[in-house]
């Protein structure tokens, strides 16, 4: 049984050679190099070119090499009814957790707008706010926002959080479903969307979520950009409804040279490289899998296809 590896960066190699070396005996191929298709089995894949897994004949499980897996879903050529796993890492969680605090604590005292006044030649203090000022509402519960609602309620903040499901975490406020989304907005002052992008989640970051919130709020994105309307934002932004935007993540990426987030100066990007996966932590999760496959039982972190995660 053989592994195929089809992503469209640079780290085919990188993934390849992580395999190999905690199990050397694989077969183990690159999507772009000549390889048998009628042996993959498997295919490790990361916002692979749609169609590309329509080439394998016998294939019996897509792995996808981080947490999501909305791209799979977007490939209308992808076989159907094959398992769909994807990656639950606590290094991610945590790499995720520490990205956020730092968009956080960046915009509390004010570091975001004191790059700009450097850049300007502005000499100009400005009141700082403390953690104990704010409430942070985080948009999905899973493995990631559960990671970072235990992190923030360690460093003092009031933390509430919002999912579909009930859930249970110590310190935390949590809502629950449509009635429990307007209790939810109203009193949170920084908004962190960490949503699995479904197409319930498609652009519900938009206007009229917004206007829910208190005036002042800032709100970041580090889920997916298919979760946020674009000219919605800019539009609170411009209005001072929204005092800032924390994104990592865009439509599409790289973000082309003239979207206006480029220039916009309450907007901080970072090019969706919040919390990526480690080959040595999520490589052994990978080859659990496969040998599960091989031996027929129940795969580990595998999408249930009604929720879309």
């Amino acid at each position: 049984m053989a592994i195929v590896i089809i992503r469209q960066d640079d780290k085919i190699e990188l993934w390849k050679k992580a395999l190999l070396a905690q199990r050397p005996e694989l077969e183990v191929y690159s999507y772009l190099e000549d390889h048998p298709k009628e042996k993959i089995k498997m295919a490790l894949v990361w916002k692979h070119p749609k169609g590309a897994l329509a080439h394998y004949p016998n294939l019996e499980l897509i792995a996808s090499s981080g947490a999501g897996v909305d791209f799979i879903f977007e490939d209308g050529a992808a076989p159907k009814n094959l398992p769909i796993t994807r990656v639950v890492d606590d290094m991610l969680a945590k790499d995720m957790s520490e990205h956020v605090l730092a968009v956080i604590l960046s915009h509390l005292k004010n570091l975001d707008q004191y790059k700009i006044n450097q850049i300007k030649g502005i000499w100009q203090p400005i009141q700082y706010r403390r953690i104990s000022d704010f409430r942070v509402g985080i948009l999905g519960l899973g493995a990631l926002g559960r990671e970072l609602a235990t992190d923030l309620v360690k460093y003092g903040f009031k933390v509430q959080g919002w999912a579909s499901s009930k859930k249970d975490i110590a310190g935390v406020d949590c809502f629950v479903g449509d009635n429990g989304l307007i209790d939810f907005l109203k009193t949170t002052q920084i908004a962190v969307c960490l949503l699995p992008l479904t197409q319930e989640t498609t652009g519900i970051l938009n206007k009229e979520l917004f206007l829910k919130l208190p005036k002042g709020a800032f709100v970041i994105n580090v889920a997916r950009g298919g979760h946020l309307v674009d000219e919605d934002l800019i539009e609170m932004l411009d209005t001072g409804h929204l005092s800032g935007a924390g994104l990592d993540v865009y439509h599409e990426e790289p973000l082309p040279k003239e979207h206006p987030f480029w220039k916009h100066e309450k907007i901080q990007m970072t090019p969706h490289y919040a919390s990526v996966s480690d080959t040595g932590s999520v490589v052994p999760q990978i080859l659990e899998n496969y040998d599960r496959l091989l031996t027929k039982r129940d795969l580990l972190n595998e999408v249930v296809m009604e929720k879309g995660y």
